[in-house]
């Protein structure tokens, strides 16, 4: 079952410590690479929406047209992909894991459905705060990018879990 999901209402400047613990800690394979400043941080804590996810709850279903951008804080997302024979896991995402760089990048509906594994904190960048970002603060949306991009590269060598990329 798909849920409506609408962001958390958040102060000018969110408190991504915990965000950023995580992605410092992650030892995932495919985890998002730190490479921001703390400065940079606080610049794109204005961007960013934090949400909330229940135990299964979807954040969003394969071929949707949602192009955000999901950080991952804490909890675990499981991102799976359907067929009209079955539903197959291709990956769990954890803290510190990005999920939506697929179709951020693309433009292209997603290529399989998200949905939280155990109750989830991830914080949001939809296209369009990434290109308000990009006018006003044009090396910190780059940097994003590019560690967003290194995400979707690895995913995409993993010839196994290649259609993780959402």
């Amino acid at each position: 079952m798909t849920t409506s999901l609408m962001p958390s209402a958040h102060p000018p400047r969110a408190d991504l410590g915990a965000l950023v613990a995580a992605i410092g800690q992650s030892v995932a394979e495919d985890g998002l690479v730190n490479r921001l400043s703390p400065e940079q941080w606080d610049v794109l804590s204005g961007y960013l929406l934090p949400m909330s996810l229940d135990a299964g709850q979807v954040l969003f279903a394969q071929g949707s047209l949602d192009r955000s951008l999901y950080l991952v804080e804490s909890g675990s997302l499981s991102v799976h992909y359907e067929d009209h024979k079955q539903r197959l896991r291709l990956a769990i995402v954890g803290p510190g894991g990005v999920v939506g760089e697929g179709g951020f990048f693309s433009h292209r509906p997603r290529s399989a459905t998200v949905q939280a594994g155990t109750a989830s904190r991830l914080w949001s960048l939809s296209a369009l705060r990434h290109a308000e970002l990009a006018n006003r603060q044009p090396a910190v949306a780059l940097q994003l990018a590019m560690a967003a991009g290194a995400v979707l590269a690895k995913r995409l060598a993993d010839r196994r879990r290649r259609i993780a990329a959402t």
